[in-house]
């Protein structure tokens, strides 16, 4: 019997209907994991969110999830402290107010601000899912795998260069694992698969894969999956949704 496809899938940025639309594109039984950045951009965080923890689908963290926890507990200590509270220049650069909306914890009002709603719902959503990202590995080791000269790991950024730092360095490792946008040199001692730094191409190098297409990032980019056995890059954007 064949084995079931891994599929490593890009930054998805809270563009929930276009992963769905990608998954659709995947043969039925494919195992998927995804370098990071599930939230934040998109309109709907949240239900990426809920979709990737029903499937129970391998996740790294990446930055924008380090956002998610640090202004999700920032907005519900305010709101559960000052209920009646109007929010003022929240996190809207990185998309957070979106995120926070699709939550339905604030209710926009007006410009650079939002009012709380009474959501208890919503805001117990909030408190799990924060909980669950912070259990998120900075990286998962796939190992050894044939058609790779190199040991296979996904993560968020670009770690190839500074592999070792996770032993002797853990700090500095995990700042790199989260935001390094430097591709690997040909010293790296791992075959890296990461997102982060948007590409307007899948890029395969001989020690990388960089899978940032530009998802929630660039209007009309495409979300982007390699297939770790094939090395086939599957896509959708927008306009599989008008279709």
């Amino acid at each position: 019997m064949q084995k079931a496809p891994h599929y490593i899938i890009g930054d998805v940025h809270g563009e929930y209907e276009i992963l769905l639309a990608l998954i659709r594109k995947l043969p039925q039984n494919s195992r998927l994991i995804f370098v990071g950045d599930l939230v934040n951009r998109g309109r709907q965080s949240k239900e990426v969110v809920e979709y990737v923890r029903q499937h129970a689908y391998a996740v790294v963290q990446g930055n924008h999830e380090g956002y998610f926890m640090e202004h999700g507990k920032n907005i519900i200590k305010q709101i559960e402290e000052n209920p009646n509270l109007k929010l003022k220049n929240l996190w809207n650069y990185l998309g957070g107010v979106q995120m926070m909306w699709s939550y339905k914890v604030l209710k926009r009002s007006k410009e650079n601000s939002c009012e709380i709603l009474s959501n208890p719902e919503g805001l117990e959503n909030l408190k799990s899912d924060i909980a669950w990202v912070k259990k998120l590995p900075l990286y998962l080791e796939l190992g050894e795998i044939s058609n790779y000269a190199k040991p296979v790991v996904v993560s968020h950024a670009s770690i190839g260069d500074y592999w070792d730092l996770r032993d002797t360095s853990p700090e500095n490792f995990e700042v790199y694992s989260l935001s390094n946008r430097t591709p690997p040199s040909k010293q790296s001692p791992i075959f890296n698969i990461y997102g982060h730094e948007v590409v307007e191409e899948v890029t395969l190098g001989e020690n990388f894969v960089a899978l940032d297409t530009g998802c929630g990032k660039v209007h009309g980019a495409s979300l982007s999956a390699y297939c770790l056995e094939t090395k086939e890059v599957i896509q959708a954007s927008l306009k599989d949704l008008e279709s």
